[in-house]
């Protein structure tokens, strides 16, 4: 386990220390230089110590084994459900919303971003696919999961990088929108929603042999229906409870799944 804790060291740092012209002015040190989408290079922390760790343990080949689960295409059917399924959620929680409320679903705001209107779909999928799809799941689950799951069950496992994935985000609470605004509520409603992804993405994970590229697709398209410019909040908590309940089923199925303990 040595490895694994080098690992998640390596990835705080390595993103904490990108993100620290953003977080520092809250301890009074500003005039730092911020990069254009400086966020988003933070993102790309877990992947950079991804790749540093497969370099030390297996040298080039292992470089190689991580950059082919990225780009492996063969589980279509588990990158469609990774692809759509966010969509399909948020969908459903319109008519919900309509037969429930009588309210008409704002289609304008669906696949628009609020932090970037200037982004087309196909530019904001390729921002959240890059710098957070890739540049945490080559991290979290294509380097740490199977780790976990060599020591411990899937529940468990998935737990524990929770939690690490959880600290991981720690210098967002210093200066990213929505995130300081939280209270208590609000955190333990972001925690119980990281449980709930998390949970997901190894569901994902071990469905798909251990492709990187379903779970960055879904990591990226839930970012992206999440933080869809939705007029109607109902929306959005509709959303929140049916993929929880999805979540919920997928805990189940994890018990009786094949996990998978190494990038093969």
């Amino acid at each position: 386990m040595k490895n694994l804790t080098l690992f998640f060291g390596l990835a705080y740092g390595i993103s904490w220390i990108v993100w620290l012209p953003l977080w520092l002015p809250a301890f009074g040190i500003s005039n730092l230089p911020v990069l254009p989408y400086h966020h988003a290079l933070g993102g790309l922390g877990p992947m950079l110590a991804a790749c540093i760790m497969m370099y030390r343990e297996n040298g080039s080949n292992g470089l190689i084994k991580l950059f082919k689960k990225m780009f492996e295409y063969k589980a279509l059917l588990y990158i469609a459900i990774a692809f759509f399924s966010p969509f399909i959620i948020l969908w459903i929680a319109g008519i919900t919303d309509y037969i429930i409320n009588d309210n008409l679903f704002n289609w304008d705001g669906f696949l628009s971003s609020r932090e970037f209107p200037h982004f087309s779909f196909i530019s904001f999928f390729l921002y959240n696919l890059i710098f957070f799809g890739y540049g945490e799941e080559a991290g979290w689950r294509g380097f740490a999961l199977p780790r976990l799951l060599q020591k411990y069950k899937p529940v468990t496992a998935t737990l524990l990088l929770t939690v690490f994935w959880i600290i991981w985000h720690w210098p967002l609470f210093l200066y990213r929108p929505g995130y300081t605004e939280m209270g208590i509520t609000g955190i333990i409603g972001w925690v119980f929603s990281m449980l709930t992804g998390s949970i997901l993405l190894t569901w994902l994970f071990n469905a798909s042999k251990g492709s990187i590229l379903v779970v960055a697709v879904f990591h990226a398209t839930i970012d992206i229906a999440f933080t869809a410019d939705m007029s109607n909040p109902n929306v959005v908590n509709y959303a929140g409870a049916i993929i929880t309940i999805w979540g919920i089923a997928m805990l189940l199925a994890l018990r009786k799944q094949k996990p998978v303990t190494a990038l093969v």
